[in-house]
């Protein structure tokens, strides 16, 4: 009887959860309300001394991080879906010398995991249907941005400097990631 009560429970959640990521308004709401998590949780990391910016590089922002432009519900969904797992594969990275606090990273690996939960389902079909423009193409600049930003910490050993240059770009991502979430609506 409980196992069977159970089932019933998983199940109801489960539908919920994907009936729920369907709704673009609340999934709007869900991921502003995560993306403000996520930049109050970067703030807390100490940053080392501001001569660091000094060693930052070119990492060729996407055109499309530096001005606003038009993006349709399905492309910023595409958009922020491939943000959230380059930004999550940088911070599972070698971080000891920075200083930062493990739990700090661990929470925002835990809001950047559950924001790519709440947008898989949606990202999935969309790929299924292949009706997307826009996000296509800046899915392949943004991969050769977060590929750049790998490169750099690895080429820079990891120290705390190649981490608060790219923590800033983190902030900025973050910024662009909010702006994205304008676009989810029904």
């Amino acid at each position: 009887m409980t196992y069977r009560c159970l089932l019933q429970m998983v199940l109801l959640l489960c539908f919920s959860t994907t009936a729920l990521s369907r709704n673009y308004s609340l999934l709007r709401f869900q991921q502003r309300r995560s993306v403000a998590v996520c930049q109050k949780l970067l703030r807390q990391l100490p940053s080392t001394p501001q001569h660091c910016l000094e060693v930052r590089m070119d990492f060729q922002v996407p055109e499309e991080m530096k001005q606003a432009q038009q993006f349709q519900k399905e492309d910023a969904v595409l958009v922020m879906y491939e943000m959230l797992q380059q930004i999550f594969s940088i911070l599972t990275r070698d971080f000891s010398s920075t200083g930062w606090s493990e739990t700090i990273i661990e929470d925002l690996l835990v809001e950047l995991h559950w924001q790519m939960d709440h947008l898989e389902p949606i990202q999935k079909e969309i790929m299924q249907k292949k009706n997307f423009i826009t996000g296509d193409m800046t899915v392949l600049h943004l991969k050769k941005y977060y590929f750049n930003l790998g490169q750099y910490l690895k080429s820079m050993e990891y120290n705390s400097c190649a981490w608060t240059v790219v923590r800033v770009q983190m902030l900025m991502n973050f910024s662009f990631l909010k702006s994205l979430t304008g676009y989810l609506h029904d």
